[in-house]
């Protein structure tokens, strides 16, 4: 596991608790993240998953709890100030512009990161260019890294879904995250693109070390890749610890395969 630079902080989540109607959706799970850890998020359809990711986010407000990012409370942040504090994610289903080319789609990931103005970008000023200039070379570099360079110029409708997954994933990296947070990233992906995605996430972590939060239904990718997994059921948490313990839990077994098995 990649130590991470130092000013990767760990995410902290202490005792969020989140209802719909009469509906528990989380009943108190807490975890770390350490930095520059791979934590993989699993648990059995409606265990509360994307539900305490889109906590995380900002997308939804706990009704109590916690979430630190490092001394940032998380909570008290709106969705778009999430991106400022050092967090990406993806979705499940993907968000690219097809219309664009897979080059301009990564470009968006900066956008929450730009100091020039809207007026500076319309008169197209000397910084604004510089900048650009800089965006353009950084992304360039990025789509090299992940095997995409031949696809740049290439409209995003044009191309295989699971070449979108890595164009979606390259989108997030642009952000420069420092917690990179994957929403069913394999969904949808043959078993030669899971394991090849699985590699490239495990490399970047190392190369640039930013920590993970991974949301799967694809145990072999959260398995491989993992460094501590945590595991939910009706929104709470039922074990967490490394990828193998995890596996051996009866609990978990019972989760996944019912208690005949």
């Amino acid at each position: 596991m990649s130590a991470g630079p130092p000013d990767v902080p760990a995410l902290q989540v202490s005792d969020v608790r989140l209802r719909f109607g009469g509906v528990v959706a989380l009943d108190g799970p807490s975890f770390t993240i350490e930095p520059g850890q791979i934590v993989g998020l699993i648990g059995p359809n409606g265990a509360g998953k994307t539900t305490l990711f889109n906590c995380i986010s900002r997308l939804y407000q706990p009704d109590s709890g916690q979430i630190t990012f490092g001394s940032t409370d998380l909570l008290a942040l709106s969705a778009d100030a999430v991106a400022d504090a050092g967090i990406a994610r993806t979705f499940q289903n993907i968000g690219l512009f097809p219309t664009l080319s897979v080059l301009d789609n990564i470009l968006t990931g900066a956008y929450s990161r730009t100091r020039a103005g809207f007026l500076a970008t319309a008169l197209g000023l000397p910084r604004t260019r510089r900048e650009e200039a800089d965006e353009q070379q950084e992304a360039w570099a990025l789509l090299e890294s992940m095997n995409l360079e031949h696809v740049g110029r290439e409209l995003a409708g044009n191309l295989p879904y699971g070449t979108l997954k890595r164009v979606e994933l390259a989108r997030a990296l642009m952000q420069r995250p420092r917690l990179l947070m994957l929403d069913e990233p394999a969904n949808g992906l043959i078993h030669e693109e899971v394991l090849e995605l699985a590699d490239t996430v495990r490399r970047l972590r190392d190369e640039r070390g930013f920590s993970v939060l991974l949301v799967e239904h694809h145990m072999a990718m959260v398995m491989s890749i993992s460094d501590r997994v945590v595991v939910l059921n009706f929104g709470q948490k039922v074990t967490e610890g490394e990828p193998a313990e995890v596996a051996a839990h009866p609990e978990v077994i019972e989760a996944y395969l019912g208690g005949a098995a």
